[in-house]
């Protein structure tokens, strides 16, 4: 007896390979050209290297291939591209530094250490998280988590403070920034709760001006959010964390309501409090007057001045078109190169060309992960897809326009390229998320004939119909259709 079994075909995974591969050699091309410009001799240990970053690209494509099977082609590699991009440049700057005798600042074994915990999270992620909707049920569950995050650089004995920011947490020889993944549970709560609560958004106030203000009763949420991020400006001195957590908000809000009121009321609370806090937070005071007055003698010699900025800008405008080559710049002489300037170590080495290849690649991210957005077929799928996007195209323009002087420099770093281990888990977990997203929003819809339960309809019909003695001829496609639906 024929058994009937109708499932939809899985897409090919070969054009994800060849993107992987290609990925994989951007990575490794730059690691090679850094040592061979510097010695003449490929670095040792070179085969190991590229054999331990192959396999975890391999592994990662294979997991993928398993657990979202549908899953977009295109942003994975993007990230492993953009992750060996990062790494390459961190070893080159690993040679100068200990060149120099500066080993404090050696950070390439431990970025590659990172980066192995963070395609594990993510891989972890793909296999215990079966359907992005399991994190919908729990939004207050994740707004107190994030809550925690934020706060916890505060807490006594934990809390650490660089640089004038407290941002930092240190428990035994493990540190980090808890904020980089606040802005991934934070994602989660706001999808959430505007989905819930969106028809109370959505509904007008009264019109101020010819734009429609929302109900003073539903300003709440907004003014909540306000108000953490001041908290997160005030007491932590984290400009960088306070704009995302606020822009984070405002953005899901307009996405959820298509409400330009909120865009408008929310950038005019945000710099009602910045103007204050320029005023009366000597830190946020001081960011202003680094940004407006770079190359002046006395913001460039004073504590805490232009210095850092003013030589990236100088190196930058060195690298020109084309920049020096890999391994053949100075961009060591900038402080903090490997992490929050190293967008000025790429500008320096690879010219004005390599970093728009590089923005390209990020674009090619942000529009995947945009597309899910739209694909996907649930409300907080396409919210959460939205908020975790836009996480990281708010968190590349600050770090941006703060090295070239568009807005004031607020100490954030750029995803997956900067040295940092909270930053670069809270990456991969983003593309874990996006990931799954995609492969919900391209995993073709059940219709009657191919869903699990209509093919054991329509089995059991087929048996029915062959007790009865029917012929098969007799019976076309539009019959077991009808048949099945029934």
């Amino acid at each position: 007896m024929a058994t009937i079994s109708v499932r939809p075909a899985r897409p090919g995974r070969l054009p994800e390979l060849f993107l992987m591969f290609m990925a994989v050699l951007i990575g490794v091309g730059g690691y090679a050209a850094t040592a061979y410009s510097r010695t003449g001799t490929l670095p040792q240990g070179f085969t190991t290297h590229i054999a331990a970053f192959l396999g975890l690209a391999v592994v990662a494509s294979v997991l993928v291939k398993i657990y979202a099977p549908y899953a977009d082609p295109v942003i994975m590699p993007v990230a492993v591209a953009l992750n060996g991009l990062g790494l390459a440049m961190i070893y080159r700057l690993d040679q100068s530094y200990i060149e120099a005798g500066k080993t404090l600042y050696v950070t390439g074994t431990r970025q590659l250490t990172w980066t192995f915990l963070g395609i594990g999270v993510a891989a972890l992620i793909l296999i215990l998280l079966t359907s992005h909707r399991r994190l919908r049920t729990t939004p207050l569950l994740w707004m107190i988590l994030s809550l925690i995050l934020l706060v916890s650089p505060l807490i006594p004995f934990i809390g650490r403070s660089i640089n004038g920011a407290t941002i930092w947490v240190k428990i035994g020889p493990i540190s980090g920034q808890p904020a980089e993944l606040a802005k991934v549970t934070l994602a989660i709560a706001f999808a959430g709760y505007l989905v819930a609560y969106r028809d109370r958004l959505t509904l007008g106030g009264k019109k101020f001006l010819g734009i429609r203000l929302p109900r003073l009763q539903d300003l709440g949420p907004l003014v909540i959010v306000w108000a953490m991020s001041i908290v997160v400006l005030v007491l932590q001195r984290d400009l960088g964390t306070s704009l995302l957590l606020f822009g984070l908000f405002v953005a899901m809000l307009y996405v959820a309501t298509d409400r330009v009121s909120w865009i408008v009321l929310g950038l005019t609370m945000f710099f009602g409090a910045a103007a204050v806090a320029v005023q009366y937070i000597s830190h946020v005071g001081a960011r202003i007057t680094v940004w407006l007055h770079t190359f002046d003698p006395d913001v460039y010699s004073a504590p805490r001045g232009s210095w850092q900025l003013a030589q990236a800008q100088f190196g930058m405008a060195s690298g020109g078109m084309f920049g020096y080559g890999w391994g053949r710049g100075y961009p060591t002489e900038v402080y903090a190169a490997h992490s929050d300037m190293i967008l000025a170590s790429f500008g320096e080495e690879l010219g004005l060309t390599g970093l728009l290849a590089i923005f390209m690649l990020y674009l090619i991210l942000l529009e995947r992960g945009m597309r899910a957005a739209v694909s996907v077929r649930d409300g907080f799928g396409k919210l959460l897809a939205t908020g975790l996007t836009f996480s990281i195209a708010f968190q590349l323009f600050v770090v941006g326009g703060g090295i070239l002087r568009i807005i004031p420099l607020t100490g954030l770093t750029a995803p997956f390229l900067a040295a940092g281990g909270s930053s670069l888990v809270s990456s991969w977990i983003i593309v874990a998320l996006l990931l799954r997203l995609s492969d919900a929003a391209r995993r073709p819809a059940e219709d009657p004939l191919t869903s699990t339960r209509s093919v054991q309809k329509l089995s059991n019909w087929w048996k029915k119909r062959q007790a009865e003695g029917a012929e098969e001829d007799a019976n076309t496609d539009s019959d077991v259709a009808a048949e099945v639906m029934s």
